[in-house]
């Protein structure tokens, strides 16, 4: 397939209008959208937003490529735009973009389609062809210009096969991005062309969503002086134990090709180790400690999300069955799966500690985060106690893996068959039986008693500061606080009060979204009012995310308003002494808050007051 079958010149922009990146995007999305390449402009929007929020597709030199694979893509095709002027792209060489390929793939795209977006990306480290594409002016010219580029590059594709001269520098790498369409293979063809430049051999995997391509050898390995991991998603990386490796960003293999090749013949990487053992501490340098436990805290929670919302859904299922049918073997059953000793509430204190603990000490961390964390639950030590058993079990099995770092090579299987396991578990269970628990179990108990005791003053304070802060980034650390807290509270004590509160807060940034662009459709554009009548339905489905595409474009009219309309319906929560005994579902579990009306009414409220103030606010749109 020819690169320019995907590349066709209808929906090619020679003379792009937008002066900032979001209405770049909006633009070239709108010209896929006239053409019928994309069904809904909200959902790709979305898609391509996402993966900016990743790390800009700016990748420099003038170039940039937004991409997503989503299924609402219809036809596989790459919009060429040009920038005369150039624009602010946030590109990572910080210099305007004067090109831009927005790439969209579906969901099932072949791989055939695939293989072809691959070579559009290697084409474009070229620096000859990049500067001849900025000098064409029809559509029929760039066009010629990548028949002929592919063309000759084809003629040029042969993969060069590794000497057997064992003397000569040699070194391996693996590309890797998030969606693997198109910078996998860029920085693939940068490393192999810088290695060809400075008479390097190179053997470089790429990772990307053909599946694993040019997979390293284990003797390719064992000889390289060092490996470049150049990836923003998990590879395979057991195989290089012992090897240096250099693990950076997939952008830094297109910008930077020569700096990391020299500092893999260098050696200038720590040494990797599969078990983690040694130089974990190097990998995460800049990393900051408050970064480094925020890191862990997050990789607990969202493991544990989809208990919370699987089970707290269908124990909102149960509850509204239980009101006309308590006998019924669909209530039991709905019963078993989400409560008691066996379903899935079971598992969110064991599961969030196992993860915690995973992401501090790797896989051998998780079975004793694990079992701590079920302690944790069971004697009354709650979520606070999960919270400290998954960070001690975590740095319990860092403190083994140095102790044990000098055994004899012969004996390395043993650390994670057995001594890990072994030693893992007495250390992090015994410290959570005589200290952690007893502490923890105080301490919940002293914070369910004062919560309990809150006055109604203290209580909506607590609502607003909880609401509002749902809102302030929709889904970001503030976001989690606000609702862990919530979920702490709710399988400490069965109080749903404060779920009341992140709920109804969650709820209001989309549905004020959504308002906004129905009663201001002057503010708005086409795709606007689109997307904002899909709000409706993500906010009422408590999903806060809805709002990031508008708060990304607009952050402080979006945020601020949003901010306000959650604080206020949070506190009316707490106000009308709400309580919903549901950690999720939204508007399909008001029928179990105690007062389902004045709920409902509290998130009307907070809705319309951050509707009418994003509307007022907003200036009116300029469709493209």
């Amino acid at each position: 397939m020819k690169i320019t079958d995907l590349l066709s010149k209808d929906v090619m922009i020679m003379s792009l209008q937008a002066r900032t990146k979001e209405a770049a995007i909006d633009e070239m999305i709108a010209s896929l959208k006239k053409h019928n390449k994309i069904s809904d402009v909200h959902v790709f929007k979305e898609a391509i937003m996402a993966r900016e929020a990743q790390s800009s597709t700016g990748i420099g030199e003038g170039i940039a490529m937004p991409h997503a694979k989503t299924k609402a893509v219809n036809t596989p095709t790459v919009v060429f735009a040009k920038s005369e002027a150039g624009l602010d792209y946030e590109s990572l060489d910080g210099q305007p973009a004067h090109l831009f390929f927005m790439i969209a793939a579906p969901d099932g795209a072949n791989e055939t389609h695939l293989e072809t977006l691959a070579a559009l990306s290697r084409l474009l480290v070229h620096p000859t062809f990049v500067e001849n594409l900025k000098k064409t002016q029809t559509p029929d010219e760039v066009v010629a210009l990548f028949d002929q580029e592919q063309a000759d590059s084809e003629e040029n594709a042969q993969e060069t096969p590794v000497s057997a001269d064992v003397e000569k520098e040699f070194v391996v790498a693996v590309t890797a991005c998030p969606t693997g369409i198109a910078h996998t293979y860029m920085a693939e063809d940068a490393l192999k062309n810088k290695a060809k430049e400075l008479g390097v051999e190179i053997r470089v995997e790429t990772n990307g969503s053909e599946g694993v391509k040019h997979r390293l050898t284990k003797e390719e390995i064992e000889r390289a002086a060092g490996v470049i991991v150049a990836a923003d998603k998990n590879v395979e990386m057991a195989r290089f134990d012992g090897k240096h490796v250099l693990q950076t960003p997939v952008s830094d293999g297109i910008r930077k090709p020569e700096e990391l090749i020299n500092r893999a013949l260098k050696q200038d990487a720590p040494v990797y180790h599969s078990n983690g053992a040694v130089n974990k501490e190097e990998s995460e340098e800049k990393l900051s400690v408050g970064s480094k436990i925020y890191k862990d805290l997050m990789n607990g929670i969202s493991h544990m999300l989809p208990f919370v919302v699987g089970g707290g859904i269908l124990m909102a299922i149960s509850f509204l069955i239980e009101g006309f049918a308590p006998d019924s073997s669909i209530f039991k059953m709905l019963g078993q799966i989400t409560g008691g000793e066996t379903g899935a509430f079971l598992f969110l204190i064991p599961i969030l500690a196992g993860f915690i603990a995973s992401s501090i000490g790797d896989r051998p961390a998780l079975m004793p985060g694990m079992v701590g964390g079920l302690m944790a639950a069971q004697t009354g030590a709650g979520f606070l106690g999960g919270l400290a058993a998954g960070f001690l079990a975590g740095y319990v099995v860092l403190g083994l893996k140095k102790v044990f770092a000098g055994m004899p090579k012969s004996l390395e299987g043993l650390k994670p068959i057995l001594l890990y396991p072994v030693f893992g578990l007495l250390i992090t269970g015994g410290i959570m039986y005589y200290v952690a628990d007893p502490i923890f179990k105080v301490i919940n108990d002293f914070l369910v008693t004062q919560l309990e005791g809150l006055g109604t003053t203290n209580a909506v304070i607590l609502g607003v500061v909880l609401g509002g802060m749902m809102a302030i980034d929709m889904g970001g650390p503030f976001n989690k606080a606000a609702y862990t807290f919530a979920i702490g509270v709710f399988t400490s004590t069965g109080d749903g009060t404060f779920m009341a509160a992140v709920m109804a807060g969650g709820m209001v940034p989309p549905l004020a979204i959504a308002l906004a662009t129905t009663f201001f459709r002057n503010k708005f554009t086409e795709q606007e009012k689109q997307a904002g009548l899909t709000n409706y339905v993500l906010g009422l489905s408590f999903i806060t995310e809805g709002a990031i595409p508008f708060a990304a474009a607009d952050p402080l009219r979006v945020i601020v308003s949003s901010v306000i309309g959650s604080a206020i319906a949070g506190g009316l929560t707490q106000f009308w002494h709400l309580n919903v005994p549901a950690p999720h579902g939204g508007i399909f579990v008001a029928p179990l808050a105690n007062n389902p009306l004045l709920f409902l009414l509290a998130i009307l409220i907070g809705t319309v007051v951050a509707g009418l103030i994003y509307g007022f606010w907003k200036k009116p749109a300029k469709e493209i």
